[in-house]
């Protein structure tokens, strides 16, 4: 299994089209050979849950059965051609999941991975559908947790997503290791309390956290690749 996440930036003028895209790109992702999953996202202004949404960026996410799949897909699949002609700039991320805990959609989309780390840069998914009745506390914490992240020692990047506006997000983060994700984990007690408020006011439907190492990156956002010179070693394997 490989895990990857393509952020697209499009031409301001080609806005519509990247808009028609999350109609359109269902049947060829539908009909994709080798992908398991896939999730067709929009995506927020500043790199976490935003209520804001950035037109001109949006996401993929999808599993593949193995590497050859994906790379079929990247040279040859209509998704990936639309991409070309009317995108700007991409940024792709390959992962093998390391460990991944609850549902999207009533499916376990990355399996129960085994929890092999080897070193180098990580990336976190945080999903969520949140309850219509707990939106106000879910908004008021999320600037808060955002600035926490962003500061964090290791933090790298990150990306708010999602497949519907206001209730049902993603963040993807990118970490320098599994120590600084950890270290921003557990060892901030600001965030700790709020991960505890989700569990004692229910405040998801459904959740889904997950980990990824990085194998490999290709392309830019916002005109540069924010792992460049960082995966120094084979994660390959």
């Amino acid at each position: 299994m490989i895990v990857s996440l393509t952020i697209i930036r499009y031409r301001k003028a080609f806005v519509p089209f990247a808009l028609l895209a999350m109609a359109v790109h269902r049947l060829p992702m539908m009909l994709q050979n080798g992908c398991s999953f896939w999730k067709l996202l929009g995506s927020g202004r500043n790199g976490t849950f935003d209520l804001q949404p950035d037109w001109q960026q949006w996401g993929l996410l999808a599993v593949w059965n193995e590497r050859e799949d994906y790379e079929r897909f990247a040279k040859t699949s209509f998704v990936s051609k639309w991409w070309k002609i009317l995108g700007t700039e991409s940024w792709t991320l390959l992962c093998k999941p390391v460990v991944s805990h609850g549902k999207w959609d009533g499916k376990e989309p990355f399996g129960k991975p085994d929890g092999k780390v080897e070193g180098g840069p990580m990336a976190v998914l945080t999903r969520a559908t949140v309850k219509m009745s707990r939106l106000k506390n879910f908004w008021s914490h999320v600037d808060e947790v955002a600035n926490l992240m962003v500061d964090a020692p290791g933090y790298i990047t990150s990306f708010g997503v999602g497949e519907a506006p206001i209730y049902r997000q993603a963040t993807i983060s990118v970490w320098k290791s599994m120590e600084h994700m950890k270290a921003f984990a557990y060892g901030s007690k600001q965030h700790a309390e709020v991960i505890k408020k989700t569990r004692s006011e229910g405040w998801y439907s459904e959740e889904l956290f997950a980990r990824f190492r990085i194998i490999e990156t290709t392309g830019t956002v916002y005109g540069k690749n924010p792992l460049d010179g960082l995966l120094k070693q084979d994660f390959t394997t």
